[in-house]
């Protein structure tokens, strides 16, 4: 396919005959064409819809200078932080400054603000003024909001209002984005562009709401919102206010919702439908030169690059339902996936790559094994309001099927020039368990672990799993001692990496106990430990803030205090001799001293699990986690870590701003 980068300089711009672009896309990552980065898929769409978009990659934001480099553009700006929240790219779970961005060229830290994007939007206002200015990504979308702030510690306003942009677009962009460009195209002002879904705009107390509300209507026919100086200072009424978007993320019923700043009116219209197959195809058949641009290759390359060079993103969406995820806030709990085709189109142009050895590193997404909608009602009233697909038990009307994902991964096997397909993305092992059918099951231990296998337990004690939206952890017990079983009878020697938080909301110094032993006596011993990071648009962030479970009201114990999150920490890494003084410690304060002999004395014997890396880094990821231990279960030593089989995605993400991986 003969495909070439999106103009980067005005010269460029010139060379396909125009003086300016119709919009300039402005992003904290350096530009890399690639399908898993929110940024190139947006601009992608445009160029298809007939627009010509120039490239603003990490400008410098000191002075407007960068900002003016395209002059102004046609039409108007986009503007994203990038395929991560910047504060989250930035600060570690313990607010320390992280030294490495992967997004940037060469690794380098410091190429984007804090706050990118209204960094961004408020220097383009300095520039041109009134140009109209839509932000996207996954920042905007999950401030899009009143939300709680780790890192100030306060709620701040949404986005939208402290950027001074004109419209943002929330979710997987591409549609809305679509539909404000044609429309700015035929002359609408920005300012009347107040029908477009998956859309929020900021408008004057008693401006008509296109679409019906979700709190109604008072007296007066005015639309009920919350009020930001309510939500700033009142805890419930904020977990209150976060229930009911949480509720109205639907394309299918989900209202309008409303929050009111002194005179103005923030409105959030309805989700957009999720891309259907044929849309999803389209996406992802457009002309991606699937690499950073050569403006970086001296710099050393974008490092984010090496997650999903050799992957393909098979489905977007997630019923799983985990409360520390913000993928239901941003994809949304609505499943869809790519035609076997579209995947196999791709699987051939990866194999045509020059530097292509022969294995595909991930066919995923933000959980690997799901293909579609959990069930047929999602379809026709949208997702359950008041229960989660999986837990705590699953429901009886979950359809778990793996049939057309085995035909995925085959087809994807028999192109030329794959050697072998790897699942690098994280496995959903109760939606496997729910299958009757152990096909996919028995394929997937014997063809495509390469090595390890990532799964996500979470934890042990049933509290703690409770506020999470977790299995009960027989599940998982249940599934590992397969997984070995099958492994066995395979010959092979592989693991299970699984992942573990501490101090999730709701989690107890005793919890935190129960999670040591358990780890101890299956043979996992945790080396690498993230405490849970409250990163805006999740339900354990709201928790974490306000101490109430937002979708019960009720009271949750949150550990906040810096030292009993250490206490925590250390306790799951009981294996590190520098942690036994805490380790006593915490068990003293618990009254558990009955525990110490088990956790402290006679060291560790290797019977049933190694630990595998996992660093607090801000690699590429869709959206999904929040933070977690590393460990791994297998009963043998771990195999070495292969050069480049490192999971797929872009987050959370991956998680991807709109294209799926990591929290």
């Amino acid at each position: 396919m003969d495909t070439t980068f999106l103009p980067v300089t005005p010269d460029e711009v010139r060379a396909q005959g125009r003086d300016v672009p119709d919009f300039v896309y402005v992003t904290g990552d350096a530009y890399v064409d690639h399908p898993s980065f929110g940024p190139s898929i947006i601009s992608r769409v445009l160029e298809a819809e007939g627009f010509l978009v120039a490239m603003l990659p990490q400008p410098d934001w000191r002075g407007t200078a960068d900002f003016k480099k395209f002059g102004r553009p046609r039409l108007g700006f986009f503007v994203s932080a990038g395929n991560i929240d910047s504060m989250v790219a930035h600060y570690t779970a313990a607010k320390k400054r992280r030294g490495e961005d992967f997004y940037s060229p060469g690794c380098k830290a410091g190429l984007r603000p804090d706050r990118a994007t209204i960094v961004y939007c408020n220097r383009i206002r300095e520039a041109y003024g009134d140009v109209p200015i839509i932000i996207g990504g996954l920042e905007a979308s999950l401030r899009r909001f009143a939300h709680y702030d780790y890192w100030d510690d306060k709620v701040r306003r949404s986005i939208l209002v402290d950027a001074r942009a004109d419209l943002l677009s929330y979710g997987m962009g591409e549609a809305s984005i679509a539909r404000i460009a044609h429309l700015l195209d035929r002359g609408i002002p920005v300012k009347k562009i107040r029908d477009v879904r998956g859309t929020a705009f900021l408008g004057k107390r008693g401006d008509t709401v296109h679409f019906p509300t979700a709190l109604g209507t008072d007296a007066d026919g005015a639309p009920i919102g919350y009020d930001y100086d309510k939500l700033k200072t009142d805890k419930r009424a904020y977990a209150k206010a976060f229930a009911v978007q949480y509720e109205n993320n639907d394309a299918v019923a989900g209202k309008a919702i409303v929050e009111y700043y002194d005179d103005r009116m923030l409105v959030q219209n309805p989700p957009q439908p999720p891309l259907e197959r044929e849309e999803l195809d389209r996406v992802y058949a457009l002309p991606y030169t699937r690499t950073y641009h050569p403006m970086y290759e001296s710099m050393g390359g974008v490092p984010a690059i090496s997650e999903v060079k050799f992957s393909i993103t098979h489905n977007r969406g997630c019923f799983g339902g985990c409360n520390f995820c913000a993928l239901a806030f941003h994809q949304g709990r609505s499943v869809r996936s790519r035609s076997i085709e579209s995947c196999v189109a791709e699987a051939k142009q990866i194999a045509a790559m020059p530097d292509f050895k022969g294995y595909i590193h991930d066919v995923g997404g933000p959980t690997a094994n799901f293909r579609h909608p959990a069930c047929e009602k999602q379809l026709k009233t949208g997702v359950c309001t008041n229960r989660k697909c999986l837990a705590p038990t699953v429901c009886k009307n979950l359809r778990a099927d793996h049939r057309e994902y085995v035909d995925l991964l085959r087809a994807i096997e028999a192109v030329p020039g794959v050697k072998k397909v790897f699942i690098r993305s994280g496995i959903r092992f109760d939606y496997l368990l729910a299958d009757p059918d152990d096909t996919f099951f028995q394929k997937l231990v014997e063809d495509h672990v390469s090595g390890q296998l990532k799964v996500a337990p979470e934890h042990c004690a049933p509290n703690v799993l409770a506020h999470m939206g977790k299995p009960d952890v027989a599940v998982y017990d249940k599934f590992r001692k397969k997984f070995q079983t099958i492994t066995e009878a395979c010959g092979k020697k592989q693991f299970l990496v699984p992942y573990l938080m501490s101090s999730h909301p709701g989690s107890t110094l005793d919890d935190a106990i129960a999670l040591a032993l358990y780890t101890k006596r299956i043979g996992l011993a945790p080396e690498q430990v993230q405490d849970f990071y409250p990163t805006p648009g999740t339900a354990s962030t709201v928790m974490y803030y306000t101490g109430l479970d937002p979708f019960t009201l009720k009271a949750i114990y949150t550990p906040t205090d810096y030292h009993e999150k250490k206490l925590q920490r250390a306790l799951l890494q009981w294996r590190r001799r520098e942690n036994h003084a805490l380790i006593r410690e915490g068990l003293i304060r618990a009254g558990r001293e009955d525990a110490l002999a088990e956790l402290l004395g006679g060291g560790f014997q290797r019977g049933g699990t190694k630990p595998a890396p996992r660093k607090d880094t801000a690699k590429p990821h869709r959206g999904k986690r929040s933070g977690a231990a590393k460990g791994q279960e297998g009963g043998r030593k771990a195999p070495p870590k292969k050069a480049k089989t490192s999971a797929s995605g872009a987050s959370a993400g991956k998680k991807s701003i709109h294209s799926g991986k990591k929290r």
